[in-house]
């Protein structure tokens, strides 16, 4: 058997050129490329044939959920480690239904991150403690009711109902404690997944369906 070939896929440099540097100095691990976006993570995974591709979440372009999605329909045998730093059980378990086979927050132990791409090789399904918890509470607490826009994250939920209720990007940083970038990413994937062509269009859809009223 060859070395285990993994691609490093991260738009922060620093963090990606950090992992890849921790993976390549495991004996029986090859970094075979990295990428700084979604779309060039699918472009380089078709090109270079990596069993293990490590993603981020937040990406430019494509999201991590996309670019995973899109890499493991093109090849089922690709196995796809989600290492970021967003810890939303709604985002843990869309990373699951595109296809990946794990879960680490970025601030794992790099031993744990090593363990977690060779279990992912295995196609063993592998998950941080943190997260690991979450996914027991999910199928151990009684079901919810369906909410609102069932396609977006919670986060991305409270957003829209900030948006809808008048508040800027400002004041939806403070209110929720994330960075003016985050909230721009945030407000991005709502149009994108509901569809909308401004901020105005996305406040009628929430009005309508009930959120940022007082």
């Amino acid at each position: 058997m060859g070395d285990l070939r993994v691609l490093v896929v991260d738009d922060h440099p620093l963090f990606r050129i950090g992992v890849s540097t921790l993976l390549a100095a495991e004996p029986g691990i090859e970094v075979v490329g990295e990428a700084a976006g979604g779309a060039d993570a699918v472009t380089s995974a078709a090109a270079l044939h990596p069993d293990v591709v490590v993603m981020d979440l937040h990406l430019p372009d494509l999201s991590g959920i996309q670019a995973t999605r899109h890499i493991v329909a093109a090849n089922p045998d690709t196995g796809v480690l989600m290492l970021t730093m967003a810890d939303e059980s709604e985002s843990v378990f869309a990373a699951m239904r595109a296809g990946a086979r794990g879960y680490l927050l970025k601030d794992a132990e790099p031993d744990e991150i090593i363990r977690a791409v060779q279990a992912v090789a295995r196609r063993e399904a592998i998950f941080g403690p943190d997260i690991a918890n979450r996914v027991l509470a999910f199928f151990t607490q009684p079901p919810a009711a369906d909410p609102v826009f069932p396609e977006l994250t919670g986060r991305e939920r409270e957003v829209l109902a900030l948006i809808a209720a008048g508040h800027s990007n400002a004041t939806i940083a403070g209110t929720l404690r994330l960075s003016p970038k985050t909230v721009r990413n945030h407000i991005s994937n709502v149009f994108a997944k509901l569809h909308v062509a401004d901020r105005a269009e996305a406040i009628v859809r929430a009005r309508d369906a009930g959120l940022g009223r007082s």
